[in-house]
């Protein structure tokens, strides 16, 4: 395909100027439809509901193909079920629709006991980050929900690990580095995991998610390969370690906001949903995901040529104006007393979570969040200064201290 005239290849771009690239190159098109290169690759950027369901569409947009080997060496693993389409990623998929989405509760339970248990150990008066402590915690009560035996001691090392391949996965340099051997390590770990339940050495709990994950056969009748195995228990456990973004974003709001405090220490579930809900929204995390063109299509008017990337801007969508109306204000209000629209929310994918690339944990995912976020609200503690900056240069960004806080 030939290099379209003027249009100069960007990837420099994203990289030094993180969320803001893609909304930026869309606001300078009539039509809202960025044209550009990314990886020496021609992309156009959308953004909007309609764009979602354009997107989602796989009759306009697949995934094969489409997710940058550095992306799947780091945050998903190589042919993971985010690189499938059609029957084939809807047979993957399968996985975490018996694992994890029906067990959004249980889940949260386990966290939830996993705060408990590091709160009581913490010593009042002394500093902790909370993005670390909280990676440990959802690191160990996954482990246990997903039935990997994992020793107290081997805890924060993982919990590193798992934090690594996320932090890593939209950065060249040493966090990417850093990135690729954690993942490195951590499925090699569950991959003989995997192999000792298949030869009998370990009996993994029944309609666990290593039960689950290492009785999984493909379309054609054939078990993933410890390996791929590894990659989608990795699949299910690091997405809830992420969490910790999140976490230390509701600890940033919670400073910055204290009248959302009371309301959401009270523990009533329609404000623990939409405070978030919100969080999902206001905060970034991923600037915007990718697919390939099917075909020639036409959106909008403006022609995209088939085989080029079609970027949808995540960011952008979670600060539109039109969407959600003051939009760089926090107000969890905006998710009271109605449901979410399948492509409203860019927070974990769009569209139907049976049949398009909507995560399948996201249930479990709201569930951590919401009850990690009453547990913090009610939790005795002080703010010291420090840097509470959160570059949105940085991919995936964070607030820079990870947010310090000293329990009462």
């Amino acid at each position: 395909m030939r290099r379209p005239r003027g249009v100069v290849d960007s990837s420099l771009s994203v990289l030094a100027e993180g969320y803001g690239w893609l909304p930026a190159r869309r606001a300078r098109s009539a039509s809202g439809v960025a044209r550009t290169r990314v990886l020496g690759q021609p992309a156009v950027g959308l953004c909007g509901e309609d764009a979602a369901r354009f997107f989602y569409d796989e009759d306009h947009v697949k995934r094969h193909t489409a997710i940058p080997w550095p992306v799947q060496n780091t945050l998903f693993g190589r042919h993971a079920v985010h690189t499938l389409d059609g029957e084939a990623h809807r047979c993957r998929k399968s996985i975490f629709l018996k694992a994890v989405t029906p067990a959004a509760d249980e889940v949260a339970g386990h966290v939830a006991a996993a705060w408990d248990d590091a709160v009581a150990s913490w010593q009042p008066g002394r500093p902790l980050v909370l993005f670390d402590e909280t990676a440990r915690i959802i690191t160990r009560g996954m482990c246990r929900w997903a039935g990997v035996p994992l020793p107290e001691t081997d805890v924060p090392a993982v919990a590193r690990d798992l934090v690594a391949m996320v932090d890593g996965f939209a950065t060249p340099g040493p966090r990417h580095w850093k990135a690729r051997a954690a993942r490195g390590r951590r499925e090699a770990w569950l991959g003989r995991l995997v192999a000792g339940v298949r030869d009998g050495a370990t009996t993994p709990t029944g309609g666990s998610a290593l039960e689950i994950v290492s009785s999984h056969r493909e379309l054609d009748g054939e078990e993933l390969s410890p390996r791929l195995a590894a990659v989608e228990l990795l699949n299910v456990i690091r997405p809830a370690v992420a969490v910790c973004w999140f976490v230390a974003y509701a600890g940033h709001a919670l400073h910055r906001w204290p009248a959302h405090r009371q309301r959401l220490a009270s523990g009533a579930v329609g404000f623990a949903n939409a405070f978030a809900h919100e969080l999902r929204r206001f905060y970034p995390f991923a600037p915007f995901i990718g697919g390939r063109a099917v075909r020639d299509l036409t959106y909008r008017g403006e022609h995209i040529p088939r085989g080029a990337m079609v970027l949808l801007d995540l960011w952008g969508h979670n600060h539109d104006e039109e969407l959600w109306g003051d939009p760089y204000a926090f107000r969890p209000e905006r998710f009271l007393g109605r449901e979410v629209g399948p492509f409203e929310l860019a927070a974990q994918g769009m569209g139907d979570v049976y049949t398009n690339h909507r995560c399948p944990g996201e249930s479990a995912v709201v569930a951590i969040l919401r009850t990690l976020a009453v547990r913090l609200a009610r939790l005795d503690y002080t703010v010291p200064e420090q840097d509470l900056a959160i570059s949105l240069r940085r991919v995936p960004a964070r607030p820079t201290s990870g947010f310090v806080l000293i329990p009462g």
